[in-house]
């Protein structure tokens, strides 16, 4: 077994590899003046099970060509098998045709993750569970939401806060499976639905809430945050049909342009996101690790274990 971390995922591959207790490979990865790519192992990986972690986060596409790369050099030195870890699938938001002469993205990168050589994917809150079946090879998906659900009832606890009169609000039609999900895992708390139409990517328009919110503790969940204008304009909704309180978790913190200062100065309660993406720490944001859910698939993987354990702890049926 061989663990490599590429650029976009140093720490978190470093926290697996700990748990592990399974050093990481040195990897070279050099650029050339024109912008061309080249990875490779500096350790033979001949005969050996390879697992690779790097989110396809910003930049995207260079991250995505990264792993691409690296992948066709593992295949072409002989490794016995090649599993990506990828926590954040990017273009995983184009994943249909909305508008005509539109592209389904999310195809497309899984047929070049398979035309270059990858036998096992393995990903967190992947947009659309739809993904899986654009690849010919075995997909993981699992979900950070009890890790989520987990450390809102600590919150909750502390705070004397009973779930009966929490709401869990999905921010779009898109989520209301996400927030059925974490209401199932906050046993006790109400659903809602705000009903957001986006013109244009990166653009999003509130036009009704579904559902009672008044006086109640709110928590919004989604699987990206992006440039925060679906979150943006779900506060201001639900702060105009008396909310008492405002709580976010979301899974992948993409944060595009000034999304963390316009969130943190709104003055929430609490704002959860995970690591699937690098980021500094900031003030008013709490991170969860999916470390230990990682080595915990990781760990099965290699030894043949099932991984139906894994997906009762880290997934909702």
């Amino acid at each position: 077994m061989m663990l490599f971390a590429l650029s976009a995922s140093p720490k978190l591959a470093q926290q697996v590899s700990t748990g592990l207790n399974v050093p990481l490979s040195k990897v070279e990865i050099t650029q050339f003046a024109d912008g061309e790519l080249m990875v490779r192992s500096l350790d033979s990986v001949r005969d050996a099970n390879v697992y690779v972690i790097q989110s396809t986060s910003t930049p995207a596409t260079q991250h995505l060509m990264e792993l691409l790369v690296f992948v066709d050099s593992l295949k072409r030195g002989s490794a016995h098998e090649i599993n990506v870890v990828i926590p954040y699938y990017g273009y995983a938001r184009q994943d249909r045709i909305a508008r005509p002469r539109e592209p389904i993205t999310a195809k497309l990168v899984a047929d070049l993750l398979t035309a270059a050589g990858v036998n096992r994917v393995v990903t967190i809150d992947i947009h659309t569970n739809q993904i899986q079946g654009f690849f010919s090879i075995p997909v993981d998906t699992l979900s950070a939401l009890p890790l989520m659900a987990q450390a809102l009832r600590v919150q909750f606890d502390k705070e004397k806060i009973s779930l009966n009169d929490v709401t869990v609000i999905s921010p779009d039609h898109g989520s209301i499976l996400r927030g059925r999900d974490l209401a199932t895992l906050l046993p006790g708390s109400q659903l809602a639905l705000i009903d957001k139409r986006r013109p244009e990517p990166n653009v999003a328009e509130v036009i009704s809430l579904i559902g009672d919110v008044k006086n109640k503790t709110i928590v919004i969940v989604d699987d990206i945050i992006d440039t925060a204008g679906t979150m943006l304009g779900a506060i201001d909704m639900l702060k105009k049909h008396h909310a008492k309180s405002i709580w976010i978790c979301a899974t992948h913190a993409v944060f595009s342009l000034d999304a963390v200062k316009q969130l943190t100065q709104l003055g929430l309660k609490h704002i959860l996101v995970s690591d699937t993406i690098d980021h500094p720490t900031y003030a008013g944001i709490e991170k969860i690790s999916i470390a230990p859910m990682l080595i915990k698939v990781i760990h099965h993987l290699e030894e043949g274990l099932p991984l139906t354990p894994i997906y009762e702890d880290y997934n909702v049926y």
